[in-house]
């Protein structure tokens, strides 16, 4: 369900709202007021080419005579498929699934083609998290589906020993999901699959950074997914503001902490649950006990994957003086093996997505000493995979997350002083610790709070369907991946189904009250302590 660009349904709207303008300046992104081609046949992705006549459903969806919310008719329109109930039976939600994998499959290489050029993106890197991560997800989800579905049955007390208590997994309504530039197709789907699996109807917002990923999307996704109850919505700031103005029953936004804080204002207009996918400055604690050689290998690479455009990446080294000296040579050498005595030339190594964050990133190298690399090309977005020594916390670099290929070290003197100067800074999304001792990684892990922990390695424990993916407090709100997006994207309905009969039972609760009545229904409905617990 998406626009042609001769039939425009949602207009650009100019929003002189103070949250639009805020908005507009965390982001300071160019407007997207084009409208996307259309597939008239959804379910017919053989003979679709994704540019016909900008029908959606039944028919073109127009903005209330052009005074109201230009979404307002495109969130109806789904709010009333999802009533309707089309989404609930499981057969759907397997065959969108199912669709949607052929999309992953059949669009592979214009998925790696619009990556590489929006983001820059190595194909290897784009196929492993774009392509293939995604189809994990999607056929985790498959095989486990029916399963997830079920009701769960709890335990009851005396009084309801007859009738059925569970918990019913229901759909929220109509979910709005919104996707970053950095991984535009494993960001945006991920989430999806979970709210497809679900039962929900949702509206798929793209970064407008991501232009081709984003066209890519619009002009066919429509093609495998039923039209009804799916589309995406490829809008500018101040268009996405107005979009935010619409009551969604959920909203999942993956993005920076300045624009999720704006979401989430919007959302509580409507009282709206949410999920903030956001950053921050992830520690990447090195013990004085380590293969060195090992440890520049890891941190390297999950430090410059995507030009280090990752939210999960570490974000600086906190090590002794004696283990800074000892890396150094380690990183170089790793940096070399990966990408050459050259990276420019290196087909692997990534760009920044645009000159604003060039900018910002090339600022950063005023912090501390240039260890390695350095170089840039503003022209080629280009900026050397990078390591900087020495760094202070006071530095410009240890202010802001870097979301780029530079990784300073912080010298500290001790475990200890590592473990004080994370907690002493806003819980980050990920913690990384590194040591041949698993006692120095535990205690990091038990001394520390974050979204996630790995040990001895970097990235990969995101790539686990089995664990909850997700940051706390600056860092993100909710968790997802596998069976909790499932769950993130269900209403947890308790039920209660009592019987008919035995209405005897039931004259205990009713007045006149006694304390016979009283004493009945606290041996029916009590919840006693099962062993002791002596303090000393």
């Amino acid at each position: 369900m998406h626009f042609h660009p001769s039939q425009c349904l949602f207009p650009v709207q100019t929003s002189s709202s103070s949250q639009a303008l805020g908005m507009q300046q965390a982001l300071e992104l160019p407007d997207c007021g084009k409208c996307i081609p259309v597939c008239s046949d959804p379910g017919n992705a053989a003979g679709c080419s994704g540019s016909s006549t900008g029908s959606i459903g039944k028919g073109p969806v127009m903005s209330s005579a052009g005074c109201g919310n230009p979404y307002a008719g495109l969130v109806a329109l789904l709010r009333a498929a999802w009533r309707s109930g089309k989404t609930r039976p499981m057969e759907y939600r397997m065959a969108q699934l199912e669709a949607l994998g052929r999309f992953l499959e059949e669009k592979k290489q214009e998925i790696l083609e619009a990556t590489a050029m929006d983001v820059g993106k190595p194909s290897f890197e784009a196929y492993l998290i774009e392509v293939l991560l995604c189809k994990n997800e999607l056929n985790n989800t498959l095989n486990n589906l029916c399963h997830w579905m079920k009701d769960e049955h709890v335990d009851k007390n005396l009084m309801t020993q007859l009738d059925s208590a569970f918990i019913r997994k229901d759909p929220y309504g109509v979910v709005l999901i919104i996707g970053p530039w950095n991984y535009p197709i494993h960001l945006l789907l991920g989430p999806l699959i979970g709210a497809i699996a679900a039962g929900n109807c949702v509206v798929l917002k793209p970064s407008e950074k991501a232009k081709n990923t984003g066209k890519l999307l619009a002009e066919s996704l429509g093609c495998y997914l039923d039209s009804d109850c799916f589309a995406v919505v490829n809008a500018g700031v101040q268009e996405t503001t107005r979009l935010l103005e619409n009551k969604f029953d959920y909203i999942f936004f993956t993005g920076s902490p300045s624009v999720g804080r704006m979401v989430m204002a919007s959302a509580a207009q409507h009282l709206t649950p949410v999920t903030l996918e956001l950053g921050g400055k992830n520690p990447c604690y090195v013990s004085d006990t380590c293969d060195v050689r090992s440890v520049a290998r890891r941190v390297a690479w999950g430090r410059f994957f995507n030009a280090g455009q990752t939210c999960v990446a570490p974000d600086y080294v906190l090590c002794s003086l004696e283990m800074q000296e000892k890396l150094m040579p380690a990183l170089r050498e790793a940096i070399t093996e990966f990408y050459g005595s050259n990276p420019r030339e290196s087909p692997d190594f990534g760009r920044i997505v645009g000159q604003k964050e060039f900018r910002r990133i090339r600022a950063l190298l005023c912090s501390g000493r240039v260890a390695i690399g350095g170089q840039t090309d503003e022209e080629d977005l280009y900026i050397a995979p990078t390591v900087l020594a020495d760094v202070l916390p006071s530095d410009p670099i240890m202010q802001e997350e870097i979301f780029g290929p530079i990784l300073p070290i912080v010298v500290v003197a001790s475990m200890e002083e590592a473990i004080d100067f994370i907690n002493e800074r806003p819980r980050p999304l990920a913690v990384y610790a590194f040591s041949s001792d698993c006692k120095v990684v535990t205690q990091v892990l038990e001394r520390t709070s974050s979204g996630g922990f790995c040990g001895n390695d970097t990235l990969t424990h995101m790539t686990l369907s089995s664990l909850p993916f997700g940051g706390i407090g600056c860092s993100g709100l909710g968790k997802y991946h596998g069976k909790f997006t499932f769950d993130t994207f269900s209403h947890q309905r308790g039920c209660l189904h009592r019987n008919m009969g035995l209405e005897a039972l039931n004259t205990l609760r009713y007045p006149p009250y006694s304390q016979q009545k009283l004493g009945f229904l606290t041996a029916t409905f009590q919840i006693k302590r099962k062993g002791t617990c002596t303090l000393l």
